[in-house]
């Protein structure tokens, strides 16, 4: 019998001192602090996170990665556009993340050449309701190739590109837009 009564003693002071935290828990004010300037480096728009934000949208940031189209790597590049670009082994590519980021690089600066009297002529217009910035011309420029940003933007937004998964030129001029590409230099011969 008293065996019995110590074990309901020890449960009922567990229970009571388990329920008295929790309460206390519960009833304590939290304050958070509004408007702080944390000024987190990751948070601009620089080069790095442009390319980490179209790596985002295209692979998820997962060099390996092969899509059912064929497209490889984190910036899911096509076996042409890697030839363009002087990579014609896909296997060595795809386990060679350096040669991604590389390729990436060389890439914007062959669009930037291909597209620059467009940046020139469309930087700072408003197209289909998208305030059009070099970094999202970038960007759609690797999503659909030069040729059909110069037609989007030609057209004033009337030539629609879409891929095969529906991802639209317009999408990426937005998504994309207001990134500090200047360091990408146009050059219509960048190799890795």
């Amino acid at each position: 019998m008293i065996k019995k009564f110590l074990f309901l003693a020890v449960v009922f002071f567990l229970v009571s001192a388990t329920t008295t935290s929790l309460e206390k828990k519960k009833n304590k004010t939290v304050h958070y602090p509004v408007n702080v300037d944390y000024n987190i480096p990751y948070l601009d728009k620089n080069f790095v996170a442009f390319k980490e934000a179209v790596a985002f949208k295209e692979s998820q940031g997962k060099y390996s990665v092969v899509n059912t189209l064929g497209y490889l790597g984190k910036y899911q590049f096509g076996k042409n556009t890697l030839k363009r670009i002087g990579i014609y082994n896909t296997d060595a590519f795809l386990k060679n993340p350096e040669l991604q980021e590389k390729a990436f690089v060389a890439y914007c600066k062959v669009n930037k050449w291909i597209l620059r009297k467009d940046i020139k002529r469309s930087v700072g217009k408003t197209i289909n309701g998208i305030k059009i910035t070099e970094s999202g011309i970038l960007a759609a420029a690797h999503l659909g190739g030069a040729g059909n940003v110069k037609k989007f933007l030609r057209s004033n937004g009337e030539t629609i590109f879409e891929d095969a998964y529906g991802a639209t030129i317009s999408q990426y001029l937005k998504k994309f837009s207001n990134y500090n590409v200047a360091n990408i230099t146009a050059d219509r011969k960048a190799k890795v």
